[in-house]
């Protein structure tokens, strides 16, 4: 209030009060405020990331498999999955990357927690940051609003980095920064989030190599690749083609309600003669395209390259895998392998390709028949003299 005197001002008497409290009150409640929509956006982003987790999952939820090299890999992710330990998942396309990762994550303590996936191979370039690690509202152009990342939707879980090896070289520092201090910045804000994230990464790329031509960080790498993994190819498992193509015939027939064809012992040696370059993923989608055309409850399969077999050498006995008699171990299918290809080849006079060579009676490609008997090592035959067999 002024005080006047003679018209003239003179002083002036302020009153002064401690309004610290109320601020502090209204400042709590605008970061109260603030943490809710957080906390909201950041929920209403988790729910649409595991809605598309639910929408991709795989049609099976275990591995299948009981070859040796299927076997070795299960023993690893037990040792494995109850550690924090980064894993690196390395194999040709097709070959159950995810579903190992799968495997792990649902076997490790943070199993209640999401489990995110980023298909490093599908971001654009300049958006590869964003999704990575999120954006606030007016960071770029079309970011209309807050946004969270996908390693902040991945705290407490884990995060799969599926074809790791097509992050851009400029961010894989940033992302060697959350692996080793669990920090990242938002795109446009300086404040510092933190996180507790298991990473597993995948990737079919020789990322040692990569790393010679300077392509990925040698840091990075080793960081990701402290628990290597090997997916093996289906050419190199193929015990276990049986198992799958009886899985998958049924899995199909239920989706299209049919009666589950029957699988014969003329289709499995048809499936087990093709190297699958495509490995599970073809194997899938051959056996489905072949339920869709089957008639009869008589399933055939079109193979790239590949003869079908004929009545006369191929038995059509039903397949059954329950049956004990036939489920081999790895060494005792090379040894079938092995005597099967030295019988054709004996009836055959050594012949492998044209009429009625070993080929033919087999049901498979010459080409094919040459190579496995290379890699069997099985020696080439002139006459009807037992052959040799390299063990």
């Amino acid at each position: 209030m002024p005080i006047r005197e003679d018209k003239k001002l003179v002083g002036t008497i302020v009153v002064f009060k401690d309004i610290s409290e109320r601020k502090q009150a209204e400042q709590a409640s605008m970061e109260a405020h603030t943490e809710g929509e957080h906390m909201k956006e950041r929920l209403e982003a988790e729910n649409v990331y595991l809605q598309e987790e639910i929408r991709s999952r795989h049609n099976f939820k275990d591995i299948i498999g009981q070859s040796d090299a299927i076997q070795q890999v299960l023993k690893q992710i037990e040792l494995v999955a109850p550690t924090y330990a980064s894993v690196l998942v390395m194999g040709e396309s097709g070959t159950g990357k995810e579903l190992f990762a799968r495997a792990i994550h649902e076997r490790s303590d943070r199993h209640d927690r999401p489990l995110i996936r980023v298909n490093c191979a599908a971001i654009p370039h300049d958006l590869f940051e964003s999704e990575f690690f999120g954006h606030i509202k007016g960071a770029f152009t079309g970011a209309i609003k807050n946004r969270a990342g996908r390693f902040e939707l991945a705290d407490g879980g884990t995060i799969f980095l599926d074809e790791v090896g097509e992050i851009p070289l400029e961010l894989q520092s940033k992302l060697l920064r959350v692996l080793q201090e669990g920090q990242f910045e938002r795109v446009g804000e300086e404040k510092t989030c933190e996180v507790d994230v298991r990473v597993i990464a995948a990737t079919n790329r020789d990322l040692a190599a990569d790393v010679e031509a300077g392509k990925f960080r040698q840091d990075l790498f080793y960081r990701l690749n402290v628990f290597p993994l090997e997916a093996v190819p289906l050419r190199d498992r193929t015990g276990d083609i049986a198992l799958l193509a009886q899985y998958f015939t049924k899995i199909v027939s239920n989706k299209l309600k049919r009666k589950t064809p029957k699988l014969t012992q003329g289709n499995i040696k048809q499936l087990q003669a093709y190297d699958w370059p495509g490995n599970i993923r073809e194997l899938q989608n051959v056996i489905e395209r072949a339920v869709i055309v089957s008639q009869d409850e008589r399933l055939q399969f079109q193979l790239p390259g590949s003869e079908a077999p004929t009545a006369m050498t191929v038995s059509e006995t039903v397949y059954d895998t329950h049956t004990s008699d036939q489920i081999y171990t790895e060494t005792e299918r090379l040894a079938r392998d092995k005597a099967n290809i030295k019988a054709a080849l004996q009836q055959a006079n050594g012949k492998i390709s044209g009429k009625e060579g070993a080929a033919e009676l087999l049901g498979m490609k010459s080409t094919t028949l040459a190579s496995r008997v290379k890699k069997l090592g099985v020696e080439k035959y002139k006459t009807r003299e037992p052959l040799n067999v390299l063990l």
